[in-house]
């Protein structure tokens, strides 16, 4: 079936919503269903009845709640039980975050789950002369929930007062409609999804491929007719002969981290001197799209924390515990905080790129996670990043293993890039997908799942 346009249409007098279709109305969403911010704390209190709580990161992270999800448990009152009991086509949506175009991420309830309720974070939304699934489309929609970023308020996080919920312009086609809409919607997406996710697949054995080429290289050489010794390492096995196995801390210079200014965040500005965060460490090569700067004063302070060229960065906190990235010649003036390690190696016995390649191997991975598993569960510290235990070649050939797995790495890189593209794209055709059929730019009343599929 070709998808076509209405025949007609008429302003809806909303500046993100554009002209809708002539027979929908259009109404603030109060008008439609009851719109509620939950105040359902975590927490298990004495007197209260024992509940299963929907969380943030329960809607954040999913888009439709149903029993497969893992709720926290916690306890609310009878009159929050009654009031915030989560039911089949209720809309649920985050109303804070740390940027303001990343809010009113919606989910919707798809199956009953006895016990559960509307938690703290979240507004719930319950239709009334709305069909569920398809106001949980609208908020997905570009030009629907460009109100909520105008109407977002604060500075380091932003939230979303009920009142900007409540009045939001809402389209409103026929409920059969509005039906259509949603079936249409959930059949497209499942299929765009599909997509996605094989080659989110590809890139995951991608980067496989990358580790295990890394892994290899420097723990057997480039030369497979080289005489081998036991390395003495259970997990290192065999090494060329001529290769020694060493701590980390034998062959830097230095090992050390930095701090966060006095202020955090509030003190950072908009031009100034660089202070590389977690997230700008990146195995790949430091990544400075949200890179944060503080002030000479500022700086003046943190003198240990400089890194200089060809300094090799490794995160040791946080979920993104393990990365490292070389410091990069020429490198403009930098801070590290106090998440990231700085590792300066002694030349002569390592160079900076062969040092990444090890942080960067299935060998250093797994001593990491082991260490994060015993008694590091806060991160590593520097004895424990000293301790870090490699097979270390003469210089000359740490040279050749660095160029023979840098064309290589290249290669693979190219194409993480052409899936990230196509991916990109495929996100981007969804989208567009869901606002056009939310708002009438497509008409899709005549639609009916294919017979291949069904």
């Amino acid at each position: 079936m070709k998808i076509a346009v209405y025949n007609e249409y008429k302003k809806s007098d909303s500046p993100w919503l554009g002209d809708i279709p002539r027979h929908w109305g259009i109404k603030k969403l109060k008008f439609l269903a009851t719109v509620q911010p939950s105040n359902v704390d975590k927490k298990t209190e004495d007197g209260k009845e024992p509940v299963l709580l929907c969380n943030y990161t329960d809607v954040y992270k999913n888009e439709y709640i149903d029993s497969r999800i893992d709720f926290m448990r916690a306890s609310a009152s009878v009159d929050e039980i009654k009031k915030f009991a989560v039911d089949v086509g209720d809309v649920i949506v985050t109303k804070d975050s740390e940027t303001p175009d990343d809010i009113a991420v919606p989910a919707c309830v798809s199956e009953k789950v006895d016990g559960l309720v509307c938690g703290y974070h979240l507004t719930q939304i319950k239709p009334i002369d709305l069909y569920g699934r398809y106001l949980f489309r609208l908020f997905q929609s570009t030009g629907f929930n460009a109100q909520f970023i105008v109407s977002a308020n604060g500075v380091t996080r932003f939230g979303l007062p009920q009142y900007a919920i409540a009045n939001a312009f809402t389209p409103v086609p026929p409920m059969s409609e509005q039906e259509t809409i949603a079936r249409f919607l959930d059949f497209k997406t499942a299929q765009i999804d599909a997509l996605i996710a094989k080659k989110q697949t590809l890139l995951e054995k991608l980067a496989e491929k990358r580790t295990a080429l890394i892994s290899h290289a420097v723990t057997k050489g480039l030369d497979p007719s080289a005489p081998m010794k036991d390395s003495g390492v259970a997990w290192l096995n065999e090494i060329p002969a001529h290769w020694a196995a060493k701590r980390t801390k034998f062959t830097v210079s230095y090992i050390g981290s930095g701090k966060t200014p006095k202020g955090g965040s509030e003190v950072y500005v908009q031009e100034g001197i660089m202070i590389l965060r977690s997230q700008n460490i990146h195995d790949k090569g430091l990544a400075l799209d949200d890179v944060a700067f503080i002030t000479d004063e500022a700086d003046s302070a943190q003198a240990s924390s400089r890194v200089f060229a060809g300094d090799v960065l490794l995160n040791i906190t946080g979920a993104s515990i393990g990365r490292a990235s070389i410091v990069p010649t020429p490198f403009p003036p930098a801070n590290v905080n106090q998440h990231v390690c700085i590792l300066r190696p002694i030349l002569g016995l390592v160079i900076s790129e062969y040092l990444h390649l090890l942080l960067c191997s299935r060998q250093a991975k797994d001593q990491i996670s082991a260490l994060e598993n015993g008694t590091s569960r806060e991160g590593l510290n520097f004895q424990q990043v000293g301790g870090l235990l490699f097979a270390f070649p003469p210089v000359n050939e740490q040279r050749k293993i660095v160029s023979f797995v840098s064309e290589k790495v290249r290669t693979i890189d190219r194409q993480c890039e052409k899936a990230l593209s196509v991916i990109g794209r495929l996100q981007e055709y969804r989208s567009a997908l869901i606002t056009n059929a939310v708002t009438g730019k497509i008409d899709v009343r005549e639609w009916q799942v294919p017979q291949e599929a069904t």
